[in-house]
């Protein structure tokens, strides 16, 4: 089933190009606000990297690049979560879409802190880490409402 977006976009649902059970409109929103935490922290990190407050434990550590790179990943995830508060199960692909480039960003971005960023940074990678596999996993499960 094809329809209208509030926007004039057409949006393709959960019954027609995917074969996915819609999410709940609550569990999208929880999605959301996961996305949208991540997203504030990574400005408040990105914050602290840029101003100096933040600055590695060896001259390896780029704290300026660290915080570069956490405002593109918050902002792209604050846009996610954004359509998801406005779309839903419509935005699942944003959601997915965003949350992956953040868990790739993680990553990378663990593997720089581990060679020479603070203990904090190394510890906020691992914590963040889980919740964003663990929202992308709700996002891509396929729940069979038909087993018994």
């Amino acid at each position: 089933m094809t329809g209208p977006a509030p926007s004039g976009a057409t949006l393709v649902t959960a019954t027609s190009g995917d074969r996915r059970p819609a999410l709940s409109p609550i569990t999208m929103r929880r999605i959301a606000i996961v996305m949208a935490g991540v997203a504030a922290t990574l400005g408040v990190l990105s914050a602290l990297h840029l101003s100096g407050g933040i600055h590695g434990r060896s001259a390896a550590f780029n704290a300026a690049d660290a915080g570069v790179a956490e405002a593109a990943i918050g902002a792209i995830l604050a846009g996610g979560a954004l359509a998801v508060a406005r779309f839903g199960e419509h935005a699942r692909s944003v959601a997915l879409a965003a949350i992956g480039f953040a868990a790739v960003g993680f990553v990378v971005g663990l593997t720089f802190t581990a060679g020479g960023g603070d203990l904090l940074d190394i510890i906020y990678h691992v914590a963040v880490l889980p919740l964003l596999f663990g929202a992308a996993v709700v996002l891509i499960r396929r729940r069979n409402s038909t087993a018994t």
